[in-house]
C-alpha cells in the first residue's frame, strides 16, 4: 500500500518541541501533529461557544443593571 505523503523541512527546536509533547515515544511526528490540530480546532469551537455566551449575557446584565431604581440606590 503506497502512502501519500510529503517531505516537510522543521528546525531542530521544533523537532525537538514535538518530541516533548510525544504521548509515548514511538508516536510518529504525523499523529502529534494531528493531535495538536484536533486541539486547536476544539479550542476554537469553545472560544467561539464563550464569546457568543459572553454577548448575550452583556445585553441581560445592561438590562439588569442599567436602571433608575440601582442609580437611586447609589446616591441614598
Amino acid at each position: 500500500m503506497k502512502i501519500d505523503a510529503t517531505t516537510i523541512q522543521l528546525k531542530k527546536s521544533v523537532v525537538k518541541e514535538l518530541n516533548s509533547i510525544k504521548s509515548y515515544p514511538r508516536q510518529t511526528y504525523n499523529d502529534v501533529i494531528l493531535d495538536l490540530i484536533r486541539m486547536v480546532k476544539s479550542a476554537r469551537k469553545t472560544s467561539q461557544y464563550d464569546e457568543f455566551l459572553y454577548r448575550i449575557q452583556q445585553q441581560k446584565m445592561r438590562e439588569l443593571w442599567d436602571n433608575n431604581a440601582d442609580e437611586a440606590w447609589e446616591h441614598a
